[in-house]
């Protein structure tokens, strides 16, 4: 049963929505009697004789992932997915870490050039402060990778310096 468009969009917000309560249960939960037995809970609070195909895809896999104790792979998964269903809409998604708060204007700033200069549909944009960089910021956008921070530019001063002497 393949999954496309607008299904496998309402399907993974439907495993978004789903995985965290699955993730609150404690105990070993693995193997077919746990996944059957989800199963039946997972369709009981859906309510519906029949779910809509989107909770239908989100129930199979949710549990065929506790079938197959695979279940602590569920946020990975969930990030590949998103990646995929990014890339199939032209959304380009970006880390920005900065030594210091970053105003918005600049992430507006940068979210305008990537879109321009990338053609992007958009930009999903996850920025962090990290005071360990002392100055400067990192970007990385997709397999592409920026370091101008002041640490890394002390780190490679130190590789130039240690490879001279």
């Amino acid at each position: 049963m393949a999954v496309a468009g607008k299904d496998a969009e309402s399907a993974f917000e439907c495993l978004k929505a789903i995985a965290p309560p699955v993730k609150s249960v404690h105990g070993v939960f693995f193997g077919h009697n746990a996944a059957a037995e989800l199963e039946t809970m997972l369709r009981e609070s859906a309510g519906a004789t029949e779910p809509p195909p989107a909770v239908e895809y989100a129930i199979r896999f949710i549990c065929l992932l506790v079938e197959k104790d695979c279940f602590r792979y569920v946020d990975v998964l969930l990030s590949g997915i998103e990646q995929k269903l990014d890339a199939q809409k032209g959304i380009i998604a970006l880390s920005l870490e900065a030594a210091s708060a970053v105003d918005s204007g600049f992430e507006a700033e940068m979210a305008r050039m990537i879109r321009e200069k990338l053609g992007a549909a958009d930009v999903k944009m996850k920025t962090s402060v990290r005071p360990e960089l002392l100055g400067g910021y990192r970007l990385r956008i997709g397999g592409f990778y920026i370091d101008a921070s002041l640490k890394g530019q002390l780190a490679e001063m130190k590789a130039d310096l240690e490879a001279v002497i």
